[in-house]
């Protein structure tokens, strides 16, 4: 039965997840290894930022507690976000950074395009909003994989060791619970294990243009969509929401 609960955690772990990941690019602001990447992950950052938002706007009037999409955003605790564990893993170098990306940019444009076609109209509005700027984020991610895998041997190396650390996080993008059978029962929302296949040859056939191979291990981590986190979220949550939970009530 679909109830506002579920619907409720449903919207916020998509929103969750493009938060999450946005907050994680924001902090390389700055940083990039060229100034064109630099406003690019900046970029990038600002368009998750600005889809986190409508879906959280979205969660809360389901809600209909009174928390709008900034108490959802800086007033909850870890075990309360839905994102999924590859969004929340650290910056550790700049080839985890682009591979983190081009696994999520081609899970999330699967997904946006099965909630184009939601029989909730609010879902499939913002989803077709949202899937304007992921298109643009998998053409970037996928060919940085392929120019900087088919680039130099150390380049080669990096992203073969980024794409081998970070697949274990991957098999979360497939994994259904109670809250997708519900709402994919519905027509509001899908069977994430659909996606599995056309993100498997999407993957494999940048992979082969990119002359890396497909990671072994078919051991995968799970739990960040029931609020069962790393210890790296709640590290990003303390700088994100900080400003907000000292000054309660602020504004520009």
């Amino acid at each position: 039965m679909l109830t506002p609960a579920i619907q409720f955690v449903y919207l916020t772990r998509i929103a969750d997840s493009a938060l999450i990941l946005s907050q994680r690019l924001s902090e390389l602001c700055g940083k990039g290894p060229a100034l064109e990447e630099d406003m690019a992950l900046a970029n990038t950052a600002l368009d998750l930022l600005g889809q986190a938002r409508m879906w959280l706007s979205y969660a809360g009037e389901i809600e209909a507690t009174g928390r709008d999409e900034d108490a959802l955003a800086y007033l909850r605790s870890d075990r309360e976000f839905h994102n999924f564990l590859l969004a929340e893993q650290p910056n550790s170098n700049y080839a985890e950074v682009l591979m983190r990306q081009f696994y999520f940019d081609v899970w999330h444009n699967l997904a946006l395009a099965r909630l184009e076609n939601s029989t909730d109209p609010r879902i499939a509005e913002i989803a077709a909003k949202s899937r304007k700027e992921a298109v643009y984020h998998l053409r970037r991610s996928s060919d940085l994989i392929v120019r900087l895998g088919d680039g130099t041997l150390d380049s080669h190396a990096r992203m073969q060791a980024a794409a081998d650390s970070l697949w274990s996080f991957t098999g979360e993008f497939f994994t259904a619970d109670f809250v997708d059978s519900a709402m994919a029962v519905c027509g509001a929302g899908f069977d994430p294990a659909l996606l599995q296949d056309n993100w498997l040859r999407f993957v494999s056939q940048v992979f082969e243009r990119a002359t890396l191979r497909l990671p072994p291990g078919t051991w995968m981590l799970k739990g960040g969509k029931q609020g069962v986190h790393t210890e790296h979220l709640s590290y990003l949550l303390a700088e994100m929401q900080v400003l907000h939970r000292e000054y309660p009530g602020a504004a520009w």
